[in-house]
């Protein structure tokens, strides 16, 4: 480090006037030096000598502030700004055309049927940031490995719409039809980008606010992730986000910023839309919200560019020697610059310009000059310069904020209004002045018909839109599924699980680990498996396979792991198999979500086992299950340690009792409660039959336990396929009583860890003189959504022979005499769905309350779902029927021990 300098004189003892000039000289001769090597060397040369001078001030201790914030203009200057590649007029026409159309038909629709909704304001903020985009980025499916993937801002949603009709895509009549996919007139549009709902158009969910930006993120990664294993062709491909400013509030929005640095995601493009407003307001009144974000992701290492002012503005900036509209714009708060969007050129004058010095850049202009000093986000060269600026930087994820306005070009009504978010409608003579704003030759009579604009598919702006996206790659939005459908093992790869673990014990957790460590093995699909743990493979068993399949890393191992040269030692690669994804449910699940949707995304069947705590999972991500159901995903969700009373020691908030009732209300989510190895083993042979060689839309969530115990064989004298029809369908028949003449019959359903106790009550209540069967069943869900829909057929075919579900064929009288008794590990409610299905009562036995730390003995007392309370269920059941005494009932209470004064579980 260079030496201090000698020093010289203090001017403290200066006279203040004598100071001030000698200090402005000397910043006067700085900023003088610093020009010459600006324009003797470059930026690049004046940058890194200021980095040097950075690093003196500081080794020699001065004060100097940090600053994660860059000042309040453009990061692009007008002299760096490529040449904009399009026809301007073109381009604009085409704006014009989309915006009347996307405005039509929202107002088309409340006006049909008051309240539908819609959104008007985000497009209106949007337009130049997508059509920029259509014309000269976004790359479709035509592109190959480089084709783009776009997260569209859902309340835009009209304005894709509009752009699908010029382009010829929609006709009027499918615009007439938003948010009415019902009619019988034809196909609608629904409300947002929804996959399930038009699969082949929408690729992402997105009105979900903050899901979009952590899906991006591990979209983008997956890219990498697919390139590193050689399962994708590298490309070019970008991840695009667009967002809005207020939906950066979710915690989901930023919490994996971080990890997009981290990961090198040079794919990744966040774009913004700072319109300074959420939907009842500003986002930051007090404060400038762009400034706010580039702190925020410049701390997070990503490349930050803001478009904040338009050309107009240069034009005083180039004038302004002496910096004072830089400084104003320091000055500036939010709720400040919503005014000057709302009310136009007077109000600036009066109130921006507001100094001797600003009001003499402004001399000689009009107010309707200053009307024309815009935000950068509606300037198609500034945007097309962040745009292109993006697409060239390496190294780091990109964030783009662009300024614009919420509303614009809607008038008073809407435009930067408090209200604009919920506008849904414009009176006519707003609509008028829209027409005449964008130069559309619509009559009055047309306007007030809401009558949309088509200039005809041989105009000349229906052909450029059509060329610009031919050059791309194709029309977008566009969701195709095709992929090679891999041969997939069969029943014989499975053999070893159906003949039980004979002397050994083992948890299901270790089995669903055996089953996966032999797929991950197989020669058609191996490659294709996906293990994604948050940050327990240790817990759940999954360490072995890290030496073997290696946890995915773009770095690799750069350093030499603790645990080198032992069988198990810690294995990071570039190929690495396995995402660790850390202590991050959201993120995981988002992993998840990118391998369950790449079959459609990538044309690469990536077949993803996700293994979580079960407590952690479908109650901290919900939303996301919910947008992979919207996605399509398909493959395996595994609640691992699942069960209220098996995960010894742990307490209230390790303990799942619930998760099923989570999964249930997921329509494409199937869920599985499975007791035994072979029940799993069927359960993913049929999954991946079904969901990557038939192609259903449908994935699965499967609960494993962690408790040892010794896998029996699947059961003999039975058709094995009746078995596992039984296993996929919910239900069948475990183990028949030896008693078939017994006056007292019972049957006793089980599921998961709550098994062992139904098959010890089973013993027990010999001594009662009771014979049980014992059933398995795997899905409550699968049990209770056939009998819905079996009651469903016979109501409305009232004159024909009714139906039997499969549960009331199976536990029917005739079929299952006796008494109808489950046990689970889950809260009652789940089997409580059968009742009304069977020809007799279902009495239930479950685990609701908080949980306890506690072993399992005492918490399966604690939440009665032990072996005795089966007993006493079953008994009290048989004295309901009639069949048994009331002291029978009393005695066995007695002779099990059980407290009858004791508070319920769910109240202690």
């Amino acid at each position: 480090m260079t030496q201090k300098p000698p020093m010289r004189p203090p001017r403290a003892g200066l006279p203040p006037q004598e100071r001030d000039k000698l200090n402005q000289i000397e910043t006067q001769e700085w900023l003088d030096s610093l020009a010459y090597v600006f324009s003797s060397a470059g930026s690049k040369r004046a940058a890194d000598l200021l980095e040097e001078l950075d690093h003196y001030a500081y080794f020699h201790g001065a004060p100097i502030e940090f600053k994660q914030t860059t000042p309040y203009i453009n990061t692009i200057s007008a002299e760096d700004q490529p040449e904009y590649p399009g026809d301007l007029e073109v381009e604009r026409r085409i704006r014009n055309i989309i915006r009347w159309n996307s405005v039509a038909m929202v107002v088309k629709a409340n006006k049909h049927s008051d309240g539908i909704g819609g959104h008007l304001s985000t497009y209106a903020s949007a337009a130049e940031l997508l059509e920029v985009g259509f014309n000269h980025f976004f790359r479709g499916h035509g592109a190959g490995q480089d084709r783009d993937l776009v997260f569209y801002q859902g309340h835009a949603s009209p304005g894709v719409y509009a752009r699908s009709f010029l382009e010829g895509r929609f006709d009027e009549g499918r615009l007439n039809r938003f948010r009415r996919e019902l009619s019988q007139e034809g196909e609608g549009l629904s409300s947002y980008p929804h996959p399930w709902l038009m699969p082949d158009y929408w690729e992402f969910p997105t009105v979900s606010m903050g899901l979009g930006p952590i899906q991006a993120i591990y979209q983008a990664r997956f890219i990498k992730y697919l390139e590193n294993r050689g399962l994708k062709p590298k490309g070019d491909a970008k991840v695009w986000a667009f967002l809005g400013d207020g939906e950066m509030d979710e915690p989901e929005s930023v919490g994996a910023i971080r990890f997009a640095a981290y990961e090198n995601l040079d794919n990744l493009i966040f774009v913004l839309n700072a319109n300074l407003q959420r939907l009842d307001g500003p986002v930051r009144a007090n404060s400038k919200v762009i400034q706010d974000f580039e702190a925020l992701f410049r701390g997070a290492n990503w490349n930050v560019i803001k478009v904040i002012w338009d050309s107009k503005w240069d034009e005083l900036l180039q004038r302004d020697y002496n910096g004072v509209i830089v400084k104003r714009f320091e000055q500036l708060v939010d709720g400040e610059s919503q005014r000057y969007a709302a009310f136009g050129g007077k109000e600036l004058r009066e109130n921006f310009f507001n100094t001797p010095e600003l009001k003499a850049l402004i001399e000689g202009w009009t107010d309707a000059d200053l009307e024309l000093l815009n935000r950068g986000g509606h300037d198609v060269h500034k945007v097309y310069a962040a745009y292109a600026a993006a697409i060239k930087h390496k190294g780091s994820p990109t964030i783009i904020i662009p300024r614009t306005v919420k509303g614009f070009g809607l008038g008073e009504t809407a435009q930067a209004r408090n209200v604009a978010h919920q506008v849904k409608k414009l009176e006519t003579g707003a609509l008028q002045n829209l027409r005449t704003l964008l130069e559309l030759p619509l009559t009055d009579e047309q306007v007030g018909e809401l009558a949309y604009y088509h200039p005809g598919p041989d105009s000349p702006e229906v052909k450029y839109a059509l060329e610009r996206r031919q050059a791309l790659g194709g029309l977008i939005p566009a969701r195709k599924v095709d992929y090679p459908h891999p041969t997939v093992p069969k029943g014989e790869f499975y053999e070893e699980f159906a003949k039980g673990s004979g002397e050994r014990a083992v948890s299901t957790t270790m089995a669903a680990v055996s089953i996966l460590s032999k797929l991950l093995r197989d020669k058609e699909i191996g490659k294709y498996i996906v293990p994604i743990v948050p940050d327990e493979a240790r817990t759940f068993g999954m360490d072995a396979l890290v030496p073997r399949i290696g946890i995915y890393s773009p770095r690799g191992q750069t350093y030499r792991p603790v645990d080198h040269g032992s069988l198990m030692a810690y294995k990071e690669a570039q190929d690495g198999q396995m995402l660790e994804e850390g202590i991050t449910e959201a993120g995981a699940m988002s992993s998840w979500i990118a391998a369950a949707t790449s079959y459609a995304n990538h044309g690469v069947p990536t077949i993803p086992f996700y293994v979580f705590y079960s407590m952690f999972g479908l109650q901290r991500i919900g939303d996301l299950a919910w947008a992979a159901a919207d996605q399509r995903a398909r493959g395996f969700l595994l609640g691992a340690t699942a069960g209220r009373t098996t995960l010894a020691g742990e307490g209230l908030q390790h303990q799942d009792g619930n998760s099923h009732l989570q999964g249930y209300v997921i329509p494409s989510m199937r869920t599985y409660d499975p007791a035994f190895a072979y029940e799993l083993a069927v359960i993913f042979e049929e999954g991946i039959r079904r969901m990557y060689m038939e192609g259903i839309d449908e994935f699965y969530y499967v609960t494993i336990d962690n408790e040892n115990e010794v896998q029996p064989p699947m059961p003999e004298g039975r058709p094995r396929e009746e078995i596992r029809e039984g296993i996929m369908r919910g239900l069948y028949r475990f183990q028949a009583s030896g008693n078939a003449k017994a006056k007292l019959r019972a049957q006793l359903l089980a599921s998961g860890p709550a098994m062992g106790a139904a098959q010890e009550a089973v013993g027990m209540l010999e001594t009662y003189g009771v014979a049980a069967d014992l059933w398995s069943v795997t899905s409550y869900k699968e049990l209770h959504q056939d009998a819905l829909g079996v009651q469903r057929w016979n109501m409305l075919h009232p004159t024909e022979t009714p139906r039997v579900s499969y549960v009331a064929q199976h536990l029917s009288k005739d079929n299952a005499p006796g008494v109808l008794v489950s046990v689970s590990d889950y809260v009652k409610l789940g089997a409580d769905g059968l009742n009304g299905h069977l020809d007799r009562k279902l009495w239930t036995l479950g685990t609701d309350g908080f949980g306890r730390s506690e072993a399992r003995e005492e918490l399966r007392d604690f939440f009665e779902v032990d072996a005795k309370h089966v007993v006493l269920a079953t008994l009290y059941a048989l004295q309901r029927d009639g069949k048994v005494k009331g002291d029978v009932v009393a005695k066995a209470i007695a002779d099990l021990g059980i407290d009858p004064d004791r508070p319920a579980p769910v109240l202690r």
